[in-house]
């Protein structure tokens, strides 16, 4: 009964089969039964968790229990103090009001290198942290403010970093990390 966490490299697919022949995460995970708790897009990269259990599946991802996704955000532009300010009080997407529940200026952050780089210039580093995500909500979100995303990656999702995972790498929750992850998510124990 595995729950694993997963560095999803830039221009790989959130899920295990693609007609296409893109890059998925059967090419990564020979772990059989898990499927990914939410997503990231072809162009974004960060932490996925995979489980298979479906209830934990469910809470990861429903907005009703606003576990904390955290987003490194590496954005086209000089963002001012308005501009942050928007973010944080909430910018109109898809007909929707929507809002990150902290946004801050950061250093760029010592990441591994993407490929193909990113080109624009001058860029700067949001870290942007959400509770609950649509589809392409962080580059929306900074579009509208007129910071356009260059690099997305997710750092964590709820006490779960990418602490010393490089991209295409995973391992299994300690069972520490797992039970923590459990009873902020309001479950007492794994059924089966």
């Amino acid at each position: 009964m595995p729950t694993l966490v997963f560095n999803k490299p830039y221009r790989v697919l959130s899920q295990f089969t693609d007609p296409q022949g893109r890059a998925t995460l059967k090419d990564f995970i020979p772990v059989p039964g898990v499927y990914p708790a939410g997503r990231l897009d072809y162009r974004s990269e960060g932490l996925l968790v995979l489980t298979d259990d479906g209830r934990l599946q469910h809470r990861l991802t429903h907005p009703r229990f606003k576990l904390p996704k955290e987003y490194w955000v590496q954005v086209v532009g000089e963002p001012t103090p308005g501009q942050l300010q928007r973010l944080r009080e909430g910018v109109m997407v898809d007909g929707r009001w929507v809002r990150a529940v902290q946004v801050a200026r950061m250093p760029a952050p010592r990441l591994w290198p993407r490929q193909p780089a990113v080109r624009e210039e001058p860029t700067a580093w949001l870290r942007l942290v959400l509770t609950m995500g649509r589809k392409h909500q962080v580059r929306r979100m900074t579009a509208a403010v007129g910071l356009p995303t260059a690099r997305l990656v997710r750092w964590a999702v709820g006490p779960l970093t990418l602490h010393g995972l490089q991209p295409g790498q995973w391992r299994y929750l300690t069972p520490t990390e797992e039970a923590r992850l459990r009873r902020l998510l309001g479950l007492a124990r794994r059924r089966g």
